[in-house]
């Protein structure tokens, strides 16, 4: 009976402890808002963004999208508005294309890029569907492919970090996007 009580005591302690390391992993992650300022990359884009941890995957507005062959590949050329509003020219290889499901129970088919984003100091890339957005307030929503791991987010904060991520530099340099950017 000793060694049973002995036995659940230990368990229990190393329980807690697990539960510590966990939270201690928790604090080395970012704690950002529900709503960030990222910078997309390519083209060194500065938008505003919605976290949204229900989405499994992140989404770009996009406007007057086009698609054309090059070569062999897909590719889709659109328009953003970046922080300020001004509209920018982006091409982007077509990953592939996806079916969203949306609020109102239709399907939307759409097209899925990569892109670099970069939150405060954090950078990561990420395949992005492709949505006219312009009628939302946040013309990104990033969701899980994103935040799981990397970010703990505050709803009751928003804008708590700028985007500052070095390796956009270094990306630039040394790493060949299947991209191009048009100011």
């Amino acid at each position: 009976m000793i060694k049973s009580g002995k036995l659940i005591i230990s368990l229990l302690i190393c329980s807690l402890c697990v539960l510590e390391i966990d939270e201690a992993k928790s604090l080395e992650r970012p704690i950002v808002g529900r709503i960030e300022t990222v910078k997309i990359d390519p083209g060194d884009i500065v938008l505003r963004a919605k976290l949204d941890t229900g989405a499994d995957s992140s989404s770009l507005s996009s406007e007057n999208a086009q698609f054309f062959q090059k070569g062999p590949e897909l590719w889709v050329r659109f328009s953003i508005r970046n922080r300020e509003g001004e509209q920018r020219q982006m091409e982007l290889k077509v990953l592939k294309t996806v079916s969203i499901k949306r609020d109102n129970g239709k399907i939307d088919k759409r097209p899925v890029v990569r892109l670099g984003v970069c939150m405060g100091n954090f950078y990561m890339m990420v395949d992005a569907n492709l949505a006219d957005r312009s009628d939302l307030a946040y013309p990104m929503l990033i969701g899980r492919d994103f935040i799981t791991g990397n970010l703990v987010i505050d709803s009751s904060r928003s804008y708590t970090v700028d985007p500052v991520c070095k390796i956009l530099e270094k990306n630039k340099k040394k790493m060949k996007y299947p991209y191009e950017a048009k100011h």
